[in-house]
């Protein structure tokens, strides 16, 4: 039985929008809406969608990077939502993340020895008089040699800076590692080395991974599970194989067509989304998708669904759509 590490349940972040003389709070945008899911120890969950989906703002809402407005994120059996500042940030060395972009995310005026030790000294997770050999560790675990450790950030490539913050993240010994977009600003090859070096820490340190990414590619190499996130909220959930082979929402069937397949033989036929995503200041009623969806009815457009299994569908794979049954045995055409 797998140990449950992270349960999210009902998280909601909503931003405010500011208008009028008096800076009022006039409307919000509704970044996330009510999402649930479990984190088991030593997997990978990816959390996939298109850009505006709410899936970086997840991210940072389980780590508090940004307070969340309401839910619960239980993280080893406490609700880090309860926490105080102080509370918080001694459990920050149990929870990293990688942010998107290495040339933003690491402090230009420090060399990479002193950014790894701000963060051992922050957490004093390793001895002062230990320290040196930890970084010499560090950057030969993630693929980099010692002698670079008195660089500074603008004197590495972009692989090599993104190496630099797995290392960071790798420094206080955490248990969950949230990638946001980890290698979204890399060159394929580098990609490919960084991936490979994920899931070998993975494998060598017992992390688990919250994978946030909108490169289905990526997704289908290093993931355990996925969830597919529409406007705020999860329209499908299931394990790597499932959902991507046997993709139920129509959403989801939408982003696998988009994946390019290298064989000029293979003719698969691209699903075209009409329109674009709705504003989440304002989000469609009943099923967010309707608005885009070739299947929808007037049901979708009023009733909401709830993420649910058909019988043909394998266990722990969901989605939330009121006609997958219909849509896979063909009875249920498109609309239009």
């Amino acid at each position: 039985m797998q140990k449950e590490l992270l349960k999210v349940n009902d998280l909601k972040q909503y931003f405010p929008i500011k208008g009028g003389l008096l800076g009022r709070t006039v409307n919000h945008v509704k970044a996330v809406d009510g999402v649930t899911f479990t984190v088991y120890e030593g997997e990978t969950v990816s959390i996939v969608g298109e850009s505006g989906c709410g899936k970086s703002t997840t991210g940072r809402a389980i780590l508090r990077l940004d307070e969340p407005t309401s839910g619960e994120v239980v993280f080893e059996g406490e609700d880090l939502l309860a926490l105080n500042k102080s509370q918080m940030r001694k459990k920050r060395k149990d929870l990293q993340i990688i942010f998107q972009d290495p040339y933003a995310s690491i402090n230009p005026r420090q060399t990479v020895r002193q950014v790894l030790e701000e963060a051992m000294e922050i957490q004093n997770v390793v001895p002062r008089e230990q320290r040196a050999e930890r970084i010499r560790e560090l950057m030969e675990t993630v693929g980099l040699g010692p002698h670079q450790a008195d660089r500074f950030p603008h004197e590495f490539s972009g692989g090599q800076r993104q190496r630099i913050g797995i290392a960071r993240a790798l420094s206080v010994n955490p248990k969950l590692i949230v990638c946001d977009e980890a290698v979204s600003a890399l060159d394929v090859s580098i990609q490919a080395q960084v991936i490979n070096l994920l899931k070998k820490l993975q494998r060598e340190f017992k992390l688990t991974y919250l994978f946030i990414s909108h490169d289905l590619g990526v997704v289908r190499h290093i993931s355990d599970r996925v969830i597919v996130m529409y406007l705020g909220r999860i329209v499908e959930i299931g394990d790597k194989k499932s959902v991507f082979d046997n993709p139920q929402h129509p959403y989801t069937k939408a982003l696998l067509s988009a994946i390019p397949v290298p064989d000029p033989a293979h003719k698969s036929e691209r699903i075209l989304l009409k329109g674009d995503v709705p504003s989440p200041i304002d989000p469609p009623q009943g099923c967010r998708f309707h608005t885009r969806c070739p299947f929808a009815t007037e049901k979708c457009k009023t009733e909401t669904p709830e993420l649910h299994a058909e019988d043909y569908m394998k266990e722990g794979h969901l989605a939330a759509c009121h006609y997958m049954g219909e849509i896979e045995s063909g009875e249920h055409k498109a609309q239009n």
